[in-house]
């Protein structure tokens, strides 16, 4: 089964949307704009609900079936990010340093793709629950969301997600059980010793040559202290020291992000990164502060909903598009909040050659769409098919 044929028949108008939000692209939890969209198109689609205010910003679209059943949930992350858009296209940001460089604005509108069907259908059992989430790129909207209580509150049994990832085959989908995207972890770290002139480093405490000291050694913890087996990434992004060429300065500034998939791996390496950092602040004779933000936990899909999806993929883009064992990805989500508090899965859907993610030359290719719409739909359908139905 290819696109669903009501869902081609309305591609354009769904183009039509994604360039709406493409040209207006909001930060975090300030998608007002963008909810505002949403529910206007949720309203002209007559789903049966609309709960606005989620997370600040978030939305949340019900839709009721055809008979008595459980409720699936679909989410769909809202938010752009805090860059300069290069793409020169017709319908690039009005809004300056800011763009959908994530595909997010693809992201809703394969969610509202979806609903318009569903909406007019409604071949299935029990509800869906469209999820428009805030601030995944960063304040953890899906966090939010689970702790205001939506699986609970609109009694969400399944949760799925997808997201785009360009320069994979057009059409194909990639998932796998269990890890898919890692956890994140950020440390700011501030060393502070005795500023001076850079021609007496005998009286000062040089911070620079500290800070270079505990950077070398952080690149240490995973060859020799996780399992080899066992995935993680630390990189060092940040360091920031001095004013001038001849002044040894007082402070010395870095960051790091730090990646696994393991809990008892992530709780390693934040140990020995503190370990290193106390360590070498002795060393050096210079004080050492360190600001450790524990992030978005490893995004770990359920088995059963992983391989249901895949099947579901396979009826849409055909069986040779689908990688049902892919690798996992060092990056963060935070649906993994949401795969924390009910079962569900996690994909990646490819939209062919172009700029990366996170990328100012970045767009999305508004042909997925339809396929993310289709997906969507038929998940609901075969999920919680109406009794005699074929799933």
């Amino acid at each position: 089964m290819p696109v669903l044929n009501r869902i081609a028949a309305f591609a354009e108008e769904m183009k039509g949307w994604r360039r709406h939000l493409h040209q207006h692209p909001e930060l975090e939890f300030d998608c007002h704009e963008t909810a505002a969209f949403i529910v206007a198109r949720l309203r002209e689609m007559g789903v049966d609900e609309i709960h606005e205010g989620i997370a600040r910003s978030g939305v949340v679209a019900i839709i009721n079936g055809r008979g008595p059943g459980p409720t699936i949930g679909l989410r769909a992350d809202m938010d752009a990010l805090p860059i300069e858009e290069a793409t020169d296209a017709p319908h690039a940001s009005l809004v300056p340093g800011k763009m959908h460089a994530c595909g997010h604005d693809g992201h809703v509108t394969m969610a509202l793709g979806a609903a318009k069907y569903l909406a007019e259908t409604r071949n299935f059992a029990g509800r869906v629950a469209f999820l428009f989430q805030p601030a995944e790129e960063e304040g953890g909207g899906g966090n939010v969301m689970v702790e205001e209580g939506v699986m609970d509150r609109f009694g969400i049994a399944r949760v799925f997600g997808i997201h785009n990832a360009p320069n994979v085959p057009f059409g194909h989908f990639q998932t796998t059980p269990g890890a898919i995207m890692a956890s994140v972890d950020t440390a700011w770290v501030t060393v502070t010793g005795k500023g001076g002139h850079g021609a007496t480093p005998h009286d000062c405490v040089d911070p620079v040559v500290a800070v270079v000291g505990m950077v070398g050694a952080i690149q240490t913890i995973i060859p020799r202290n996780v399992y080899a087996l066992d995935e993680a990434v630390i990189s060092v992004t940040q360091i920031h020291a001095g004013t001038a060429s001849n002044i040894i300065p007082e402070e010395a500034r870095f960051c790091a992000t730090i990646r696994a998939f393991k809990p008892e791996v992530r709780e390693l390496l934040k140990r020995r990164f503190h370990e290193i950092v106390a360590g070498h602040a002795a060393a050096y004779g210079v004080r050492a502060e360190v600001d450790y933000d524990w992030g978005y936990p490893a995004t770990i899909n359920h088995a059963e909903e992983a391989d249901f999806a895949a099947e579901v993929a396979r009826e849409v883009s055909g069986e040779a598009a689908v990688n049902a064992r892919a690798n996992r990805e060092m990056g963060s989500e935070d649906f993994s909040y949401m795969l924390e508090a009910r079962p569900g899965a996690y994909l990646f859907l490819g939209t062919g050659p172009g700029a990366g993610l996170h990328h100012p030359a970045y767009d999305f290719n508004d042909e997925a769409a339809p396929i993310g719409a289709s997906f969507f739909a038929r998940l609901v359908e075969r999920a919680q098919p109406l009794e005699g139905a074929p799933a």
